[in-house]
């Protein structure tokens, strides 16, 4: 009888091992996994940098003085006093004007028009030779082929205007603000741009034109020098 009861006695050890114990926790679930954080927004650069290239790719937007073709009504002959200076009084900002100035094959050679507001004026084949035009205002101006030779612009606004074809030789833009405006064609000889307020893209197209060369008879100043090309 002592034999079995000493065979269990030394059993109950591994026994005890394998039961599960009345006091032990059961086992616990495996936690769930940790969201994955919300996907962050693209940086702004990332965004911006195919938008920059795009734009450095695409040609410049052409100012008004730049603009190759405008379509332009016909003259109308039948108006009275057509071809005189006259001033806005809306404002130059946007050429703005009641109705449409144009001074188109007039001739205005030698008359004044000191401080005029001329913003938004049609000027093609208009004979302009002389005219004083010191401290005038000619945003937005069409001034095509015409004659502006010894003209006088000194200290005045001719921004985003176009002289495209026009004669200016010995014309004098000193202290004028010039942003904008082209010369294409134009002829220059003798022109002088002292003090002249002139974009740097504006400056290299005007010093690009190969009639900007000799010097002014009444200021003396040399063309090329005074519009500050090399």
């Amino acid at each position: 009888m002592l034999r079995p009861v000493l065979l269990l006695l030394l059993l109950l050890p591994s026994l005890s091992l394998r039961l599960p114990s009345p006091f032990s926790k059961p086992p616990s679930a495996p936690l769930p996994a940790p969201p994955l954080p919300p996907l962050a927004a693209p940086p702004l650069a990332f965004l911006a940098a195919p938008l920059l290239c795009l734009s450095l790719l695409s040609p410049p937007a052409l100012a008004d003085g730049s603009t190759g073709t405008f379509k332009l009504p016909p003259i109308d002959t039948s108006a009275k006093n057509r071809c005189s200076f006259s001033s806005s009084n809306i404002g130059q900002a946007n050429a703005a004007r009641d109705k449409l100035y144009d001074l188109r094959e007039c001739d205005m050679s030698s008359q004044p028009a000191r401080g005029y507001d001329l913003s938004g004026v049609l000027m093609e084949g208009t004979n302009a030779r002389g005219a004083d035009f010191t401290e005038a205002q000619f945003s937005k101006g069409y001034l095509h082929t015409s004659d502006f030779r010894e003209a006088t612009f000194v200290n005045a606004v001719v921004d985003r205007a176009s002289f495209t074809g026009s004669d200016l030789r010995q014309a004098v833009f000193r202290n004028a603000v010039l942003t904008g405006t082209s010369f294409d064609g134009a002829n220059l000889e003798g022109a002088d741009f002292s003090d002249a307020y002139i974009g740097d893209f504006d400056q290299k197209a005007l010093c690009k034109n190969p009639s900007l060369k000799g010097s002014n008879e009444k200021t003396g100043e040399d063309s090329r020098f005074s519009a500050g090309c090399k």
